[in-house]
């Protein structure tokens, strides 16, 4: 067919004219999402420090007690309540910890949803973008690790969440020594309340978390492998 045949030009006409608007609505929205995954991981980071001070401020507070008094019933007794208050703040810490994750999760899916839409408008740009365009867990966890493989166990070991479970238990871990030692027993059976508590704590964490990670994503629109 020629350039000038009417059943080509018809087509062309009939095609949806380019919409380069769409693209600066899509990218105005992309960095509204990275403004606020910005703004809750600065709040996590003030929270984790906050949580850091607040045990070495009762940490010093013991120090000078003991130079001042001595290692007595007294201190015991001051020692239980600075753990169980950093228990509390931890434990607070660390549910806003999973809490922040999640959000971080859906962020990083509604961004990899944009991603999507930026291929759907021009899809020669897909074999220059590193993180996924699809928003079940494959795709997060593909713009997680920026495309690497790596071991879930990894992933979940060196998270933020995992590093505050870890300071919650060795907390958890020396305030069951210390009500031992409050309860005058021997010092294995103070070692065993120690290492029970820690035992116990770090089991209820993961708990709490595998419940708050463990749901299925139920409004998956771009699956891998279509």
């Amino acid at each position: 067919m020629g350039a000038d045949d009417p059943v080509t030009a018809g087509e062309a006409s009939s095609s949806p004219p380019p919409r380069p608007e769409l693209a600066t609505m899509l990218a105005t929205e992309h960095w509204s999402l990275l403004g606020t995954r910005s703004m809750t991981w600065s709040e996590i980071m003030s929270r984790i420090s906050i949580l850091l001070t607040v045990m070495s401020a009762f940490l010093v507070v013991l120090a000078l007690v003991a130079q001042g008094v001595g290692f007595d019933r007294s201190l015991l007794g001051l020692g239980i309540g600075f753990a169980a208050a950093s228990l509390v703040v931890g434990s607070l810490t660390a549910l806003r910890v999973g809490l922040a994750s999640q959000e971080d999760a859906q962020l990083i899916r509604a961004m990899n949803r944009l991603r999507a839409a930026y291929v759907e408008l021009a899809p020669e740009i897909e074999p220059y973008l590193t993180a996924s365009t699809k928003d079940d867990q494959a795709g997060l966890m593909a713009t997680y690790t920026l495309g690497n493989r790596r071991p879930m166990l990894v992933h979940i070991v060196g998270s933020t969440t995992f590093f505050v479970i870890v300071i919650n238990t060795l907390v958890a871990g020396t305030l069951g020594a210390l009500v031992g030692a409050a309860a005058q027993e021997t010092t294995w059976l103070t070692v065993a309340c120690g290492v029970g508590a820690a035992l116990a704590w770090f089991a209820l964490q993961l708990e709490v978390t595998r419940r708050m990670f463990g749901v299925p994503f139920e409004d998956v629109r771009f699956p891998s492998g279509t």
